[in-house]
């Protein structure tokens, strides 16, 4: 039986360097992360590479050509992160190898998949008139959200001083 992740997934990216940020968040967690094309930049753009390189090794990553190819070889639950939606993101229960979505940075995600799912789209609250929270760390928040409400299964939750060493408690 395959193991279950957090899948990521980045609908049109537009952003190297977003991306390259998405890319670290789901290597540290072990969140799988799905490239949904086309995108505004190329797979080797050094500014991706530059803020995901170190971790890019442990990244699960797969590709594809669209929207439709994404969903014929996908499937599970979607919830779908845009400042349309009408839910809280924090109200929501991930399933553990549950997949939530993310729209390009300069338009979100089509807003019939939107209409077509209204119980999934789900927001980060913001003040009136904040357009949006910048891609990389919206998909940050999703995924601590979702490991936080598994209590971080799987990963390592304390850290060690180099210097020093801490009183066990």
């Amino acid at each position: 039986m395959q193991e279950k992740k957090l899948n990521i997934v980045l609908v049109e990216p537009q952003i190297p360097q977003n991306t390259g940020n998405i890319a670290r968040t789901c290597a540290a967690t072990g969140a799988r992360l799905h490239l949904v094309g086309p995108m505004g930049f190329q797979i080797d753009d050094k500014k991706l590479k530059r803020a995901g390189l170190d971790y890019w090794h442990l990244l699960d990553i797969s590709y594809y050509d669209g929207l439709d190819d994404f969903f014929e070889k996908n499937q599970g639950e979607f919830y779908y992160f845009t400042t349309k939606g009408q839910h809280r993101y924090s109200d929501v229960s991930y399933p553990e190898d549950g997949y939530i979505v993310f729209g390009r940075e300069d338009a979100g995600l089509p807003e019939a998949l939107l209409f077509a799912h209204p119980d999934r789209c789900v927001r980060l609250p913001m003040i009136e008139g904040a357009r949006s929270l910048n891609l990389s760390n919206t998909v940050a928040i999703a995924v601590y959200e979702a490991l936080r409400q598994r209590d971080f299964q799987g990963l390592k939750t304390k850290g060690q001083l180099t210097k020093f060493q801490w009183e066990e408690e």
